[in-house]
């Protein structure tokens, strides 16, 4: 067992404890109290719709430090948090595996517990390593099973469904607002298809159907919903950040092939490599454009009305940009 292992064990069983000898219920004295516990912000966030108006809710967006999710590791206070609540929404991949950890061993039965990745099945992709893009690890196995990309929330379509499922599941949980929850689903959903709809027009309508990162590339359920091509220096869940000067040159020479208007990076990008990129093609006219990712996103920015769909919105404006 490794060091990092070692520690999760230590503080999953001192929590655990606390939470045996606290009680699993989460509700308040009038039990009516609903508590909801989301990792990240795409997922506190349809749920917050689907609440709206609901009296007794406490949802609470676990990941909210804008830590990446790839990095994230609980506090033994964000596992008393888990095993104490209601219903927890996860997005169930690699990076969560310490989240099934504290799962298996939580003493709350009386939870829900929702993955996102789970909820979508067969609609799940692989990461990938595109052509051009950089391998994390030359020395992986050839034969270990890719890894899903986890990065779902950032197709409105898988939005659409999974915001429906998680209102299901509301809906059983709280029947006394499950009228209120179908509503505000129904009417949220018709906004994310409406900004789906301006996506599809946009792509459709597009001078260019390729967009090239600069960047790590999080954006493979969005290419793939709306027909794009993309290439990247380094795949979704990578944590590199130098690329090597053939993934420069290769990534160079599209740009240029190509005639691009932009290069892209995901949000807080310094834009080194981008702009590498671009003087290594000599293309000075080249701008370098921003899609947010919806990882950085703190609760101290959910709290001041950060907003998926206000987000995906300027995605689409990017898009507009970056396609021509």
């Amino acid at each position: 067992m490794t060091k990092v292992k070692r520690f999760l064990s230590a503080i999953l069983a001192a929590a655990l404890l606390v939470t045996a000898f606290a009680g699993c219920s989460s509700k308040s004295a009038d039990g009516k109290k609903l508590k909801i516990v989301a990792t990240v912000f795409p997922q506190y966030d349809w749920i917050k719709n689907i609440t709206s108006g609901v009296d007794g809710i406490e949802l609470i967006m676990l990941a909210g430090n804008g830590a990446d999710m790839h990095s994230y590791q609980p506090t033994a206070d964000d596992i008393v948090t888990i095993a104490s609540c209601d219903m927890f929404v996860y997005v169930g991949g690699e990076s969560d595996k310490w989240a099934d950890d504290v799962l298996r061993q939580s003493l709350n039965g009386d939870m829900t517990v929702v993955s996102l990745l789970e909820e979508l099945g067969d609609s799940v992709k692989n990461e990938e390593l595109a052509e051009g893009m950089q391998a994390e690890d030359d020395g992986e196995a050839e034969d270990e099973a890719p890894e899903a990309d986890e990065h779902v929330w950032l197709s409105l379509r898988n939005a659409e469904v999974l915001t429906g499922r998680i209102s299901e599941l509301l809906q059983e949980k709280d029947a006394a607002n499950a009228e209120a929850y179908r509503k505000n689903t129904d009417e949220y959903v018709k906004r994310l298809e409406k900004l789906d709809a301006d996506y599809k027009a946009v792509c459709d309508s597009s001078k260019h159907k390729t967009l090239l990162f600069g960047d790590r590339f999080p954006f493979r359920y969005m290419t793939d919903d709306y027909g794009l091509k993309y290439y990247a220096a380094f795949a979704g869940c990578s944590s590199e950040t130098e690329a090597s000067f053939e993934t420069v040159s290769f990534l160079a020479g599209k740009l240029k092939e190509l005639e691009l208007p932009c290069v892209m990076t995901i949000e807080n990008s310094d834009n080194k490599l981008a702009q590498t990129i671009i003087d290594t093609a000599g293309v000075s006219e080249v701008g370098i454009v921003a899609l947010d990712s919806l990882q950085s996103v703190t609760s101290s920015d959910a709290q001041n009305g950060a907003d998926y769909l206000k987000t995906m919105e300027e995605n689409l404006t990017a898009l507009k940009t970056a396609l021509g």
